[in-house]
């Protein structure tokens, strides 16, 4: 059935691993909630009320799933802050009421950095994570997907860890030291996947956005926004290829300004998706530019709602483009409403 888990599964996969003669549109719908639940912070000493969260989130996608007929894949969501590899390598982390924690940077410099060793993953609060996600999967069972924790690229942990008032200085004047300490992050990640992976399998629902991936992983790469295109070929561009080739493909996220930075992304071995987050007029240049490269996953394409203006028709997006289409409704009903429009336009 076109609903089925397994048909939207197959849908993503012909999206992302095969981007220039795949499938050229799936979509996700979003339904506004009355009542939202309450949100459960990300602290250590919540972990049974993060699994209940989760299981209750699993329910809830699961039920929507037999109504609306959409590409969205059911998950339990292991969720953290983007503290969690930083707090590992030495960090104290702020955990506000209203937020998400986050890393508190301690180094300043090249000499602060080379003191860093990278920890046994045993060794680490990363092992909690284990914890939640073992606990979700004995609730679910072996065939409901996880969504990944929060994936920071390297050199973005290294941001946190770094304060950014050296670290920009840093990366000019005493490179090999920023490197090595990426080296370190680097390491330490490979070691989480790879105990992650080989526990729970490649296949998984992506840290952000939430989409479904067969294999390989997915980073958040902000920090390029505040670097040229040359520190960019020397910074990043051999982590996400070295994370690429080990895992099988890549995704990419990333919300600074960084069209400078697109024929950089563009040379990642294996980028299945990117996802940008600026205004419509940059979008509309990236689906062009990425057209040839990579499946597409943007905010902007409606300004947020699909209510609020009129549904892009497919033919205006360059031929080669493999997008992403997100929506939002107000209830059920608008929800099955948009769908069903959503297949009239899109459906191949």
């Amino acid at each position: 059935m076109r609903h089925s888990i397994a048909a939207r599964k197959q849908r993503w996969a012909d999206l992302l691993e095969k981007p220039t003669g795949g499938r050229k549109f799936v979509f996700r719908i979003g339904v506004r909630t009355p009542e939202p639940p309450p949100v459960v912070r990300a602290w250590p000493w919540l972990k049974a009320e993060r699994i209940e969260a989760a299981w209750q989130t699993y329910l809830r996608m699961s039920e929507r799933a037999e109504w609306l007929d959409d590409d969205l894949v059911p998950y339990l969501p292991v969720n953290t802050g983007t503290e969690i590899f930083a707090e590992a390598l030495g960090c104290e982390v702020y955990r506000p009421d209203d937020n998400n924690p986050f890393a508190i940077p301690f180094v300043k410099t090249a000499s602060d950095a080379a003191r860093i060793q990278t920890p046994r993953l045993e060794d680490t609060p990363l092992m909690m994570l284990f914890e939640i996600a073992d606990e979700l999967r004995r609730r679910g069972g072996a065939d409901v997907l996880l969504k990944m924790v929060d994936m920071q690229s390297p050199m973005d942990i290294v941001a946190q860890i770094w304060d950014k008032t050296d670290l920009f200085v840093a990366m000019l004047e005493t490179p090999d030291a920023v490197l090595e300490l990426a080296a370190k992050a680097r390491t330490l990640q490979m070691a989480f996947l790879d105990a992650w992976f080989g526990r729970y399998g490649a296949e998984h629902i992506a840290h952000y956005p939430d989409y479904y991936v067969r294999k390989g992983v997915t980073m958040s790469v902000d920090e390029v926004g505040s670097v040229n295109s040359r520190m960019f070929g020397r910074f990043f561009l051999d982590e996400l290829n070295a994370l690429s080739e080990r895992y099988g493909g890549l995704g990419v996220h990333c919300c600074a300004n960084s069209e400078h930075q697109w024929p950089g992304f563009a040379q990642v071995k294996g980028l299945r998706l990117i996802n940008l987050h600026q205004p419509p007029p940059i979008m509309e240049r990236a689906y062009v530019f990425f057209g040839p490269h990579t499946a597409q996953m943007h905010f902007d394409l409606w300004h947020g709602t699909l209510r609020m203006l009129p549904l892009k028709p497919r033919d205006t997006f360059p031929e080669c483009c493999h997008v992403v289409i997100q929506a939002e409704a107000e209830d059920r009903d608008e929800a099955q409403r948009v769908a069903e429009q959503l297949w009239r336009e899109y459906e191949v």
